[in-house]
């Protein structure tokens, strides 16, 4: 599915903005995140050189993830107040609450896992999600979700374009 979109989307904004700023905008994306923008930024699809690839994708995953931090709970509870919205501020919590438990056993270096390992479900945006309804500091959630996005810009790196660059390069 992720693979999906991000044809979808390259194929929307190609020629008409940078790739590098493609490979940027899908890494600041929910659910695709820095995996996507690899994945777009790959010789299957952009073909951006590495360095370039990595510094726009970790930046634009990294982006969002202090406003996540800091003012999620404001917005859920602002959300959870108005109908039309109320069941996506409620799909929100649960979606952190699955994954709560793993997070609040393992502290920090579960927080990094979680964001590191590239699964569906998983990346910065969840794991910033968590931790601030957790209420884990601000500092200590920040620097976990730097560690976890750059170990995942290694694991995506070798498979965008190592495995994947090997069969299309």
């Amino acid at each position: 599915m992720s693979q999906q979109l991000v044809q979808t989307i390259t194929d929307l904004l190609r020629g008409k903005i940078g790739n590098e700023i493609i490979c940027f905008l899908i890494s600041m994306l929910p659910i695709l995140e820095l995996r996507g923008g690899l994945l777009a930024a790959s010789p299957a699809f952009l073909n951006v050189p590495l360095a370039k690839a990595l510094f726009w994708c970790i930046f634009g995953n990294l982006l969002p993830i202090p406003f996540v931090l800091l003012l999620i709970e404001k917005i859920l509870v602002l959300m959870e107040k108005w109908k039309l919205t109320r069941g996506f501020a409620k799909w929100l919590r649960e979606k952190a609450d699955k994954h709560k438990a793993q997070i609040e056993r393992y502290g920090f270096w579960g927080l990094v896992l979680f964001v590191g390992i590239p699964l569906p479900g998983t990346g910065a945006w969840t794991g910033s999600l968590v931790a601030a309804l957790l209420h884990m500091k601000f500092k200590k959630s920040f620097l976990a979700c730097i560690i976890g996005v750059l170990m995942a810009a290694v694991i995506m790196t070798i498979i965008s374009y190592g495995i994947i660059g090997t069969i299309f390069g």
